[in-house]
């Protein structure tokens, strides 16, 4: 069985997923996301044709993803109290690991993208997502929807 090397596309994805959290996402330009990921260059334009902000809508989106499965895990036991503090411990062994330099690429990108951006608003559904996910884990241990927060569905 052979490792599957992350094609050009997932690799500056992932690149700039990490520059964003390191150096924030007005400081992450397309050289630093081709040196950094060691893509061909010309296959940063082929790829993201509509700029920096489909790559940072595409990093929000696996970032999205991530923590939602880092949710899921945290909550399959069904105890609120464990799953907030899994998730709290997870993002603090993040900035561990980092020397406290590398934070969450969402936030990154919300708080410098223009508020009344696509990007802006791929952060703002991250958010509501990962909050709709706590709440709804909250809500299945007994916690009233006026305390446990999240849209009704």
């Amino acid at each position: 069985m052979t490792d599957r090397v992350p094609d050009s596309r997932t690799r500056m994805i992932a690149s700039a997923a990490e520059l964003f959290r390191e150096q924030g996402y007005s400081a992450t330009g397309f050289r630093d996301v081709v040196e950094h990921s060691g893509a061909p260059r010309g296959s940063i334009y082929h790829h993201f044709p509509g700029g920096k902000a489909q790559l940072a809508q595409e990093v929000v989106e696996l970032a999205s993803d991530v923590t939602a499965r880092r949710i899921e895990r945290a909550a399959a036991e069904g105890d609120p109290q464990a799953m907030l503090d899994a998730f709290a411990d997870g993002w603090r062994r993040q900035l561990e690991r980092s020397d406290f330099r590398a934070g969450c690429p969402v936030v990154a990108v919300a708080v410098e993208a223009d508020a009344t951006s696509a990007v802006t608003a791929a952060a703002a559904a991250a958010f509501e997502r990962w909050e709709g996910m706590f709440a709804a884990a909250l809500r299945r241990s007994g916690i009233p929807r006026a305390r446990a927060g999240g849209s009704p569905r």
